[in-house]
């Protein structure tokens, strides 16, 4: 068996593993597998492939592996403004319908709409923001 096809399998094998485990590591040894695979496929010595493997997969793990994890690892974008209501509790100060309406969420007093507006919500009830409309808070009776 030729050294080109043995590597092709040892990326072949490595790229299932990377599948199984999710570390990128396994990942980028299987691109370097198949690099020399290349290498052996242009006729160069079983050297030059091992030489090959050696430089693909050093530059995997310490260039390119730390810029991707980091990129995997950053945290949410930071909501802001009216973006950062959604997904709040409030408390309906007036019976909401789809006329009128007023909720508190957190410490500020905003205008409200039910965001079903076949719905009406009694004063008091507790709510879910479901999204903002200009100066109007879409909302839902929490269950």
């Amino acid at each position: 068996m030729e050294a080109w096809v043995v590597w092709m399998i040892i990326a072949a094998v490595l790229g299932v593993a990377e599948l199984v485990s999710l570390t990128l590591s396994l990942g980028l040894l299987a691109v370097a597998a198949l690099a020399a695979g290349v290498v052996g496929v242009l006729g160069l010595p079983l050297a030059a492939q091992v030489g090959v493997f050696a430089a693909a997969s050093v530059a995997g793990l310490v260039v390119v592996r730390p810029v991707v994890t980091r990129h995997i690892r950053q945290p949410p974008p930071l909501r802001s403004g009216t973006a950062a209501l959604v997904g709040r509790e409030a408390l309906a100060l007036t019976e909401v319908s789809r006329r009128a309406g007023r909720v508190r969420i957190g410490g500020e007093e905003w205008t409200a709409r039910p965001y079903d507006p076949d719905v009406v919500i009694p004063e008091g009830a507790a709510v879910d923001v479901l999204a903002i409309e200009g100066v109007t808070a879409l909302v839902y009776p929490r269950e």
